[in-house]
């Protein structure tokens, strides 16, 4: 029968629990090492893949593109969609843009979807989009985008030249037809046919004006000015335009006063400025009350040649500034249709200097009259021979009211 030995040996027993010890701990280490091994393996195989000709072909789409992963995390993006504010780091930017995607994996079909985004974080501007979104293979989703803001801008302005043109042309016409018909039946009263066809004559007048007023702005915008334009003297276009002016100035007794000159030349088309330096001034001598001064001044600042039209009529609150230059846009209509103003002056006076590569600004005080004043780049004198334009980095306006001294 055998005995059961009891070790009591401190030492021994410090020796069995220390090689127990080493044991497990070559165990665990063997373990994690083993875990490490098996993850490694699991993520290598796991891991998606584009498929093959995929990156080629994106990149090379010509559109704004962005691929997601299963937890709309950003794979690839190129530079527009970055420029466009789709994306930010490695996240999409924009809720609509993660429902779309979520939408696409739970239906697996294609989605086409025009958006109007925010461009920046403060939005200030927005980004009209059109967008297809599209499973791209098992893992990702793919988000194509095509910049529509300036196609849908100019769609706009065309739907809305064409309704105020429509607006606009029905109010002379109309009034005409009303003047036939009342001077046929006021045919035996003498003083009912002369007013009535005075006032004819003024709707007349007025209509031509309008067709006149959308056929030049027509015209601009078919002309293309860095190819027709030439080196022209902007000094001797201000003396005709003024002299052009004259007339109806003096029948009011509004004087037109012309100071300084621009020696340089300004690259452009004669035809052009001619019309918007006229229009200026037109509008400063119709606005202005009988028996005042229009000011119009020329001078040279740091490479730009500058022309400040200054009147003395009632000038224009701060709120309009920004919309006096839109098509059709008119502070006081019914003082308009007194005038005989069309409400296109302006845009095209504004239209013409940006073919030009200037600007026109305005500065103005009620009761004070108003400043509008063009900037155009002017020509070096040797570059005549070559007839291009040159010193186009000082475009920016000056500050404040510099604009309103001639």
């Amino acid at each position: 029968m055998g005995s059961l030995v009891c070790v009591t040996d401190p030492v021994v027993v410090g020796v069995v629990c220390g090689l127990i010890g080493l044991i497990l701990g070559v165990l665990a280490m063997l373990a994690f090492r083993a875990s490490e091994r098996s993850r490694a393996v699991h993520l290598t195989v796991g891991e998606p893949s584009v498929p093959d000709g995929a990156a080629e072909v994106l990149s090379v789409i010509g559109r704004a593109y962005v691929l997601v992963d299963a937890v709309n995390g950003v794979v690839r993006a190129n530079p527009s969609a970055y420029a466009f504010g789709l994306v930010r780091g490695h996240h999409l930017v924009h809720e609509d843009l993660l429902n779309l995607t979520d939408r696409v994996r739970s239906d697996g079909i294609i989605v086409d979807r025009k958006y109007e985004l925010p461009r920046g974080p403060l939005g200030q501007s927005t980004l009209v989009v059109q967008l297809r979104v599209a499973p791209l293979a098992d893992e990702y989703i793919l988000l194509l985008a095509d910049d529509r803001t300036e196609i849908t801008r100019t769609e706009a302005m065309r739907h809305d030249f064409v309704a105020n043109v429509s607006h606009e042309l029905k109010t002379p016409v109309g009034a005409i037809s009303l003047l036939a018909e009342a001077l046929d039946d006021a045919a035996d009263d003498e003083d009912a046919v002369r007013r009535f066809a005075g006032r004819m004559s003024i709707e007349s007048a007025r209509l031509a004006a309008l067709v006149q007023d959308i056929i030049e702005l027509s015209r601009l915008q078919g002309k293309d000015t860095v190819r027709a334009g030439q080196p022209v003297d902007l000094t001797k276009i201000v003396n005709e335009a003024v002299d052009r002016s004259r007339m109806q100035a003096e029948a009011r007794d509004i004087d037109i006063r012309v100071a300084g000159e621009v020696s340089a030349t300004v690259f452009g088309d004669h035809d052009q400025l001619m019309t918007a330096l006229r229009n200026l001034i037109d509008n400063a001598v119709r606005y202005s009350p009988d028996g005042t001064t229009v000011g119009v001044g020329l001078r040279s600042v740091r490479g730009l040649a500058q022309v400040s039209v200054t009147d003395q009529g009632v000038g224009i609150p701060e709120e309009e500034q920004d919309r006096i230059f839109e098509r059709f846009y008119r502070i006081d209509a019914a003082r308009s249709r007194q005038t005989g103003g069309t409400g296109l002056g302006l845009s095209i006076v504004k239209h013409v200097i940006s073919n030009h590569g200037g600007e026109v600004t305005v500065w103005s005080q009620l009761g004070r009259g108003s400043t509008f004043t063009v900037r155009l780049p002017e020509m070096e004198p040797d570059a005549g021979q070559h007839a291009q334009p040159v010193n186009q980095r000082g475009i920016a306006a000056p500050a404040g009211g510099e604009g309103a001294q001639s």
